[in-house]
């Protein structure tokens, strides 16, 4: 399954508006629930949170990854988020472009190789082409490629 599977065009945003890593989690959750009107948000967000309490995850300069297990979602679903001013995040810089996944406790192996190709492309050169991306297309291309 390449990552365009889980981050549709309909899940990505271009240009976040949020300032914040709280704000940034709910316009994520939100890209997530316009697509899904089923999954509970404050599930989703009270997931989200949870985890980061454990640890921050702003993993890589100026990447941050939310992520959480959650009894709202069915399999694994993800948004992703790219700000050109940077979002406060409690890390030592901002950070520029965010991923958030969330996932039922059933899709744990499926989590992992997500995870790895999330990884694979946070690392490669493809990824500062997304971050300067001027479109959607551009995006979904370089996703189906991981």
């Amino acid at each position: 399954m390449p990552l365009s599977d889980i981050f549709g065009q309909q899940f990505i945003k271009l240009e976040l508006e949020s300032k914040t890593k709280a704000e940034v989690f709910e316009e994520l959750i939100e890209t997530i629930a316009v697509q899904h009107p089923d999954y509970d948000r404050a599930e989703m967000l009270k997931a989200v949170i949870s985890r980061e309490q454990q640890m921050n995850t702003a993993i890589l300069a100026g990447i941050a990854v939310p992520h959480g297990y959650c009894k709202a979602v069915s399999s694994i679903v993800g948004a992703m988020g790219f700000s050109r001013s940077g979002i406060e995040y409690g890390s030592p810089e901002p950070v520029h472009a965010v991923v958030m996944l969330l996932m039922d406790t059933a899709s744990r192996e499926q989590h992992l190789l997500v995870l790895s190709r999330l990884l694979e492309l946070l690392h490669s050169q493809a990824f500062a082409v997304i971050q300067a991306a001027a479109s959607l297309q551009e995006v979904k291309r370089i996703l189906d490629r991981f």
